[in-house]
């Protein structure tokens, strides 16, 4: 079994998130769902990362959310 694009993708963003946020990186990769799908593995819910500086403006909730999804 290997990690799928989907399932380095996200790994990459989690990875990108953790210090971004300065989250431990064992919390958010717990709670990833994973499948397998022609002996890969693949992330049910791969995370999402905003990105920019918050401001009166731009509330957090509405920053640009991306994921990367599953093929």
């Amino acid at each position: 079994m290997k990690f799928s694009n989907q399932a380095i993708g996200a790994l990459l963003i989690t990875l990108q998130k953790c210090l971004a946020e300065e989250k431990d990186i064992t919390e958010l990769l717990g709670d990833w769902n994973l499948t397998v799908k022609d002996n890969e593995l693949y992330v049910e819910n791969p995370p999402t990362f905003s990105f920019g500086q918050p401001d009166e403006t731009t509330p957090t909730e509405n920053a640009p959310k991306f994921v990367f999804e599953t093929e």
